[in-house]
């Protein structure tokens, strides 16, 4: 039986499918360029920043509003894998790591790997 989890999982995954022919260099121009992470932080502290949250809250914290959060993720999951750490994407990387396999499923990357 699927989880709820895996099920959330499978739809990122999908959602990503649309990344998948993007060069890796496009991506990382994008996000070095478009990135919220890649700002100085505004002259007002963030909300978030005296909070006690989970891996996945803080994640979605930092990610929210991001315009380039599914390109982020994409070029984590080519080049952290399953080792992945940090935030990337709006994700934890503990959610990262159970997601890498319904990515790797997805289309020609379980043919070719994730390499490009």
């Amino acid at each position: 039986m699927t989880s709820y989890n895996d099920l959330w999982l499978i739809g990122i995954a999908w959602r990503l499918d649309r990344l998948r022919w993007a060069p890796t260099a496009l991506l990382t121009g994008c996000v070095r360029g478009n990135g919220l992470c890649m700002a100085e932080f505004p002259a007002d502290v963030p909300a978030w920043l005296d909070q006690q949250l989970t891996d996945r809250d803080l994640a979605a914290a930092m990610c929210q509003g991001c315009p380039v959060a599914d390109e982020c993720l994409e070029l984590e999951l080519r080049s952290g894998g399953a080792d992945t750490v940090n935030v990337w994407g709006g994700l934890s990387a503990d959610d990262r790591r159970e997601l890498h396999p319904h990515w790797l499923r997805r289309g020609e990357r379980a043919e070719r790997g994730v390499a490009r």
